[in-house]
């Protein structure tokens, strides 16, 4: 059951964005992808959920199938003019196993009301979802995913435009998916997450990938070469490097 990509170079058109992407997640992983705007981070996004064929390499998923990722999106894919409570996006996590003429029995509701509560938000369950706050909302995208039962969790920057209390409530939940073993794909900003909170790390840049432990992949030298950060901004975190401890994981929000 492991999610593992091979030599990929992936791109539009044949036209290749980014070569040499190579990793592997295993049930328990949690693997950060890591990289500057324009890097590639969508179009990786894309090929692991089936929507984008790879140019060259190969892709194996779970199961053998993309079907098997419950899928977080960014939040600006999400039209938050719909008209449901939050309840009622929470349940479209069951949907894709119902059918057109399925219906919510008791133990799909109980999943439900306890992925509200996971995730906080059980007292707001009846409110309209265009009358949350950028964490409520993401809160509730993730009793979704919760209630999708997912082996393999895919991630798109989930803790853009949040507060701290939320991503650090956010984080618990995903380090409890890990826990349960299951595979955990996310696409994050802040280093300080990645390096206290995943096994692994995805670099992008530059037309190129670098994979391996986040403390040796996620390297002041390798976030330049890689374009994430500038020389200052990296000398800045390797300062944080050699005092040591928690701090070390200080680096900038880019």
């Amino acid at each position: 059951m492991q999610f593992k990509a091979e030599g990929l170079t992936l791109g539009y058109r044949g036209v290749p964005v980014v070569r040499g992407v190579s990793f592997t997640a295993a049930p328990g992983d949690v693997l950060a992808v890591v990289g500057h705007n324009g890097c590639g981070k969508s179009t990786l996004i894309k090929t692991l959920l089936g929507t984008l064929p790879p140019i060259a390499g190969r892709l194996s998923w779970p199961a053998g199938r993309p079907e098997t990722i419950a899928y977080l999106g960014q939040r600006t894919e999400f039209d938050t003019r719909f008209p449901v409570r939050v309840r009622d996006l929470a349940e479209m996590g069951v949907w894709g196993r119902l059918g057109f003429t399925g219906r919510v029995g008791a133990p799909a509701r109980a999943r439900i009301a306890e992925a509200l509560q996971q995730a906080g938000i059980e007292d707001i369950a009846d409110m309209p979802i265009h009358a949350l706050s950028a964490g409520q909302l993401q809160r509730a995208l993730f009793a979704r995913t919760i209630v999708q039962d997912a082996p393999v969790i895919l991630l798109d920057e989930p803790f853009t435009a949040i507060d701290q209390t939320t991503e650090a409530d956010l984080l618990t939940l995903i380090d409890g998916w890990a826990a349960e073993g299951r595979t955990v794909i996310l696409v994050l900003h802040d280093l300080s997450a990645v390096l206290q909170h995943c096994t692994s790390a995805l670099l992008l840049g530059r037309g190129e990938a670098r994979f391996g432990p986040p403390q040796e992949t996620l390297t002041p030298a390798n976030l330049v070469a890689f374009g994430y950060l500038s020389a200052s901004q990296a000398a800045w975190q390797e300062q944080m490097y050699r005092g040591g401890g928690t701090e070390s994981a200080g680096a900038p929000d880019v």
